[in-house]
């Protein structure tokens, strides 16, 4: 892999925010000069630990996952393949950093949900969804016809959870798409689809599956649990503590030399479930090499320092200075309106259409479809469709915390319309769509957008919760188009 090659194309999908955000603060949204400076670091970061990151998935996560799929597949056991996925799906969810702060975050604003259930539902939802993927993979069901049915259901007990609980649940479906979990379960869908029918058909959906069984836990945990409808939602603000003593660069750095210990730690228990997997099935089942699999190891220690440098990044700088923004311009536009709201929605576009462009599990997903496709899908056109499709559904976010639109209204129009679009879509690309839905709202999103329209809804933050939702969901109709286009223009050329 060349590393120079690959931090060239994740630094051109992260230098536009980093520079969209400079040029706003030091102009007509001034923010503080230590904020920016703290961004900029943040930033560069990111981009160092994406570039390592992905080195990982491609030596260590993505050969695990594809070995594993076609070993279980292999073996004809169709038991030992079900309840394997389960395993897996629970124990990477619940190791999952996302779910983690999820939980805390949802548990801040209802006290009266118990964390621990919370997060043991959301895993046990990912493990069952992830079991009925592979299920459907195996026995070649219809993946329309599966997805019909289950977000028929998923509606239904939308409708009946509490209004209050309807953002969180399909949030959450977000969240458990993580950096370390969707490699490793596309990379065994492809094991799977390759030793069952050698061809691409089946090959993705799975991650689009696994993302149902979350928002189905959570809702029927808000059913089961009742939650009052009327209950008051407050944020508590949470401060880092900047020492005045060390000076400028003790401003600018503490932050992230404090958050790299958390974040080292965190990194580790989300990758350490998947090295017990790999010794499980390398004792058992797979039986790999020793230069296989220390090449495998190697990939493990690359994707855990590279997620570690990312997140800090991420969470010790880049994202403050989206909620600060974010604040500045959703206050000038609720007093203003005018050309100040049309400002914040030019910059909540311009952000959602470039930073799923940098998401960690979007470039795993583009490079195997484009492998996968031999080259006739192109990895920009799937980004390109990709960030419209983002980019339009931060706008919707952003007028839903302005005009107060009914979330669950938003969720079923859009749903219905992709519904629509998989009558005309081909398969293969009506299962990249939902795959696409899940890893769009990755960590960039559930940070830096999600701080943005949090901080733009300033009279009622709780209601930013659903953001993450409409990320997840807007990919679904952009990706099924493009799967449409492709194939009247593949038509054509048979015609001709």
């Amino acid at each position: 892999m060349n590393i120079a090659a690959k931090f060239k194309e994740t630094a051109k999908s992260v230098l536009p925010v980093i520079l969209i955000v400079l040029a706003l603060g030091l102009t007509i949204v001034p923010l503080e000069k230590i904020l920016l400076a703290r961004f900029a670091v943040g930033g560069l970061l990111l981009i160092f630990g994406l570039t390592v990151f992905l080195m990982g998935v491609g030596m260590g996560i993505e050969p695990m996952g594809e070995r594993c799929g076609s070993a279980l597949v292999a073996k004809k056991n169709l038991g030992l393949l079900l309840s394997c996925a389960f395993v897996i799906g629970f124990i990477v969810t619940a190791a999952e950093p996302d779910i983690q702060v999820f939980g805390d975050q949802v548990a801040e604003i209802f006290p009266f949900v118990d964390k621990i259930v919370f997060t043991f539902a959301i895993a046990v939802g990912v493990g069952l969804f992830l079991l009925l993927g592979l299920l459907r993979a195996v026995l070649n069901f219809p993946i329309k016809i599966f997805f019909f049915v289950f977000y028929s259901l998923l509606f239904a007990l939308a409708f009946l959870a509490p209004q209050n609980f309807l953002g969180i649940a399909f949030d959450s479906g977000g969240a458990t798409t993580g950096p370390m979990t969707v490699p490793f379960i596309m990379s065994l869908g492809l094991g799977v689809s390759a030793v069952r029918a050698g061809k691409g058909d089946s090959s993705f959906g799975l991650t689009g599956t696994a993302s149902i069984g979350p928002v189905m836990a959570v809702l029927a945990y808000a059913i089961f649990l009742r939650a009052p409808e009327s209950f008051v939602q407050e944020i508590a603000e949470v401060e880092l503590d900047i020492s005045q003593n060390g000076g400028i660069l003790g401003q600018i750095f503490l932050p992230f030399t404090s958050a790299f210990p958390i974040f080292l730690r965190e990194s580790l228990f989300a990758i350490a479930p998947l090295v017990v997997l790999f010794a499980v099935f390398q004792i058992a089942i797979l039986r790999m090499t020793a230069r296989q699999t220390i090449r495998i190891l190697v990939g493990f220690a690359y994707a855990y320092i590279g997620l570690s440098i990312f997140l800090t990044g991420v969470n010790g700088g880049f994202s403050d200075a989206g909620n600060e923004l974010g604040k500045v311009l959703g206050n000038l536009a609720a007093q203003n309106g005018g050309l100040w709201l049309a400002l914040l929605l030019a910059v909540g576009i311009a952000f959602g259409a470039v930073i799923v462009c940098a998401e960690p599990a979007v470039w795993v997903l583009s490079e195997q479809v484009e492998q996968v496709s031999g080259g006739t899908i192109k990895r920009r056109a799937l980004l390109l469709f990709l960030s419209a499709g983002t980019a339009l559904a931060i706008a919707l976010a952003l007028l839903s915390n302005v005009f107060n639109f009914n979330l669950k209204w938003i969720l079923a129009a859009g749903y219905a319309v992709s519904m629509l679009l998989m009558i005309f879509c081909p398969p293969l690309w009506t299962g990249i769509a939902f795959d696409s839905g899940g890893v769009a709202s990755g960590p960039l999103t559930s940070t830096f957008i999600l701080s943005f329209t949090i901080g733009s809804a300033a009279l009622n933050p709780a209601d930013s919760f659903g953001v993450i939702a409409l990320v997840a969901m807007m990919p679904l109709s952009a990706i099924q188009i493009m799967g449409i286009i492709y194939k009247a223009k593949q038509n054509k050329k048979e015609a001709k």
